[in-house]
């Protein structure tokens, strides 16, 4: 199993982003993961850089910790072309040590350019799509490619890694647990939820699979527990409604009668390690063995104290129970 954790773009500026990679490194971590949006969940959040120049900065300040995207969505707002190119150069700056997370999207993000926001069903077809164009223009040499959804015409990748990135697919169900095993390297998602791996392995996958732990370090689980609310309460509506809402006032109006305490029955706030344990258990017993932590807290070096000093060796212990 391997501990990550979990650069909250929304949250902070490039720059901060960037330190915290470098920091992450310092602390022990073995991989950070960004997410790639265009807004942010909540106004309170603040902030949503673009994560490809985060990538890039972080790449060349630090030299062992793995970096991922969680999750780019290369079908809309980006053509699969383009991730293409902006992954294989990531890895090359990274010298190997990229993951290239993708998902289906958010409307959050992907209604920016116009181009309406389409079923699942179809949202899950583009997304096969954009994998098998990606995986093409990996290959070398020049490349077309005509979809019920997308196109590529006379394209070529002119720097390529030695070791291509693995591909980490987020998934929600069987039918994307599929898309995943298929055309992936792995699985995202952010739940504990154990049908989520057992649909990967039914669908023949194999590969290592992701998932966002919650947490809220503070001196207490209130404060905790406050933080999280004011900076991650969008996170325990659901991915039903996290897909589909399009704006911050959206989610604004969908979280106003979420409070606090709710967030501590799902987080683990405050600094009780026991708690931290607890929690992150239900990830490991639902199969999950690359996990993100996610720190809702509003003390982020202090977390990264906590975590090399008290964390990393309980929570790189857990074994799945049961």
């Amino acid at each position: 199993m391997q501990l990550g954790y979990k650069l909250i773009a929304e949250a902070h500026d490039p720059k901060e982003l960037v330190r915290q990679a470098v920091e992450a490194e310092r602390a022990g971590f073995a991989f950070v993961e960004v997410s790639d949006h265009f807004h942010p969940w909540l106004s309170e959040q603040g902030h949503s850089p673009y994560a490809w120049s985060v990538l890039a900065a972080a790449a060349a300040q630090t030299e062992r910790i793995g970096l991922a995207t969680g999750v780019t969505c290369p079908t809309m707002r980006y053509h699969p072309a383009i991730i293409a190119q902006a992954s294989a150069t990531t890895q090359l700056l990274a010298d190997g040590r990229f993951t290239l997370g993708v998902g289906a999207g958010e409307r959050l993000n992907e209604h920016v350019v116009g181009g309406g926001w389409p079923a699942v069903r179809v949202r899950h077809e583009m997304l096969r799509e954009a994998l098998e164009i990606i995986r093409l223009l990996w290959s070398g040499g020049a490349h077309s490619y005509a979809g019920t959804h997308l196109t590529l015409e006379d394209a070529r990748l002119w720097d390529l890694p030695e070791v291509l990135p693995e591909i980490a697919v987020a998934i929600s169900g069987p039918k994307s647990a599929v898309i995943a095993a298929e055309l992936g390297d792995g699985l995202f998602a952010t739940e504990p939820k154990p049908e989520l791996t057992r649909a990967y392995a039914d669908a023949g996958g194999t590969g290592p699979r992701y998932a966002e732990v919650p947490m809220a370090f503070a001196p207490d689980p209130a404060a905790g527990a406050a933080s999280a609310h004011r900076l991650f309460r969008f996170g325990i509506t659901g991915w039903k409604v996290q897909a589909d809402l399009p704006n911050v006032v959206n989610y604004e109006a969908a979280t106003a009668f979420i409070t606090p305490k709710h967030l501590q029955e799902q987080f683990a706030c405050g600094r009780d390690v026991e708690r931290y344990v607890e929690i992150t258990q239900q990830f490991v017993d639902a199969g999950f063995d690359r996990l993100a932590l996610v720190n809702a807290g509003p003390d982020v070096d202090g977390f990264f104290d906590f975590f090399a000093s008290e964390l990393a060796e309980p929570l790189g212990a857990l074994t799945p129970q049961g």
